[in-house]
């Protein structure tokens, strides 16, 4: 699509009605399962009392979201709160030194939760990592990381090294996976520097301080060393004009959020209909398709309000975190595709643009996806579900480029030539609608499980043909098109039409 394709006025206010209108009757049609099923039996663990104001029940299915804002919240909060102060504190008092009082803060955060044998095992996968990357050699610092990354996913090493844990800290198994987790990616980020580095090498104290900034250690996201090094170390600490209120306008959208993702849980119960499959045989199909699509995005919400929070804090330190993931209902190609962007922009780096070159060849992007989509396997853990999840996702990939490719082939590259900016912006539009979905199920399969993802693809495709199919995928076009014109609008505001 052209920078010019631009649409009738009345076609978009079209489209917009008609995918209110969808999500509307999606969402009144999950209403009234929610409501009617609140007191089924399977849902007695998941479904429990909501708020005293509403008068009903709430899901509380996510362990990430109830830990994160309820049960956890007054811990997490004390922590980062303890963290802008002292950094403030530091800022003021001696800024050329803050990423130091950061790694004085941080590594006592962790020694305080998780024990000093805990912080010893964190310190040693360190120690390892940076005298591996002082032989400046890509392919042995990728095989050390990926093989320390692979003892946090095999037994017996998982138990030998969860067992440096003390105390009975109910989260501990949660802070144990993540620092270790993300400690291993950021060791790895800080060798490839370093093997990028033509004189000298980093110090030791560099990792740490990287490593060890607390508002990142436990739960990321993930920022590349180079970033965080010249942004921890930058001497001129000045704001723009408005930083401080933009940052606190984001502060107040992250508990908007929350709050508003509190509210539609004790209507819509999005996370526990689907772990019930006897119930999800006797509802409709536009219950089913809307389930799915609300799963990805409250996934993304939750991501993107998870990070931002942590995001917020880093902005108060003067550092520019990586940006919140792309919505779900923004997308429709597969390489746009990702719910976390620290991540993604660690394999982007690193892997995928680092093997793939420009990625204008068929066999180069297939080296490239297939060797991020193994890394990506063992970062999430390997399982049946996670490999058939990567292998949909790896081949989405290839075949996006493959189809582009086959396109701008002889005839049609003339044909679509021969079109209007906004008729081939139409003519698009129906094939990324086909895409939409594919990358809906696929992710579904991560997000869910198997069996729900096998029913939503029988519902959409052959229970529900045609009415079912039509009708989402009219919707769907919709929501493409307007897609589409935000992009378009985006576009003009960096490279506007001359007059």
């Amino acid at each position: 699509m052209g920078i010019k394709a631009a649409l009738p006025r009345y076609e978009l206010y079209f489209y917009n009605t008609v995918v209110y209108l969808g999500l509307l009757w999606a969402a009144s049609w999950i209403f009234d399962v929610s409501s009617s099923n609140a007191n089924r039996k399977t849902f007695k663990s998941s479904v429990t009392p909501g708020w005293y104001y509403f008068g009903r029940r709430m899901d509380t299915a996510d362990f990430e979201w109830v830990m994160w804002f309820s049960t956890f919240r007054d811990h997490i909060l004390f922590a980062l709160s303890g963290h802008v102060i002292f950094a403030k504190i530091c800022s003021m008092l001696a800024p050329q030194h803050r990423s130091l009082m950061y790694l004085c803060y941080g590594t006592l955060a962790v020694l305080v939760t998780m024990g000093w044998t805990y912080t010893t095992l964190i310190l040693s996968h360190c120690v390892l990592l940076y005298s591996i990357s002082l032989v400046k050699l890509r392919w042995l610092c990728f095989l050390a990381g990926l093989t320390t990354l692979s003892t946090f996913k095999m037994e017996p090493f998982i138990s030998w090294q969860a067992g440096f844990v003390t105390g009975d800290f109910e989260l501990r198994s949660v802070l144990f996976y993540g620092g270790c987790g993300f400690t291993i990616m950021r060791c790895m980020s800080f060798a490839l520097e370093n093997c990028e580095k033509k004189e000298g090498n980093y110090s030791i104290l560099e990792l740490l301080k990287y490593n060890f900034y607390l508002p990142y250690f436990y739960f990321g996201p993930i920022m590349t060393f180079d970033k965080f090094y010249a942004q921890a170390n930058k001497a001129d600490l000045t704001r723009q004009e408005g930083a401080i209120w933009n940052i606190s306008l984001q502060g107040l959208i992250h508990l908007g959020a929350i709050l508003t993702v509190d509210i539609l849980f004790h209507f819509l119960y999005i996370l526990s209909i689907p772990t019930d499959m006897k119930l999800l045989k006797h509802m409709s199909d536009w219950a089913v398709v809307g389930l799915a699509y609300c799963n990805l995005v409250y996934d993304w919400v939750k991501a993107a309000v998870m990070f931002g929070v942590i995001n917020t804090v880093s902005r108060l330190d003067h550092l520019d975190p990586p940006q919140p993931p792309k919505c779900i209902t923004m997308l429709y190609v597969f390489s746009e595709t990702h719910f976390d962007r620290g991540i993604n922009d660690w394999l982007c780096k690193y892997v995928y643009n680092y093997l793939g070159g420009k990625h204008d060849t068929v066999w180069d992007e297939a080296i490239a996806t297939l060797c991020t989509f193994g890394i990506t396997v063992l970062w999430l853990g390997p399982c049946q579900v996670v490999f058939i999840w990567a292998f949909f996702n790896c081949f989405g990939l290839n075949f996006e480029l493959w189809t582009a490719k086959f396109v701008c082939m002889e005839p049609f590259a003339s044909v679509e030539m021969a079109m209007s900016p906004a008729m081939s912006r139409r003519i698009r539009a129906v094939f990324n609608t086909f895409n939409f979905w594919t990358i809906v199920l696929y992710n579904i399969i991560a997000l869910n499980s198997l069996e729900f993802t096998k029913l939503v693809a029988r519902r959409l495709l052959l229970k529900g043909f045609p009415i079912t199919t039509i009708t989402v995928f009219i919707v769907t076009y919709c929501l493409v098109q307007l897609i589409k014109e935000r992009e378009r609008r985006q576009r003009l505001t960096f490279f506007p039409i001359p007059p």
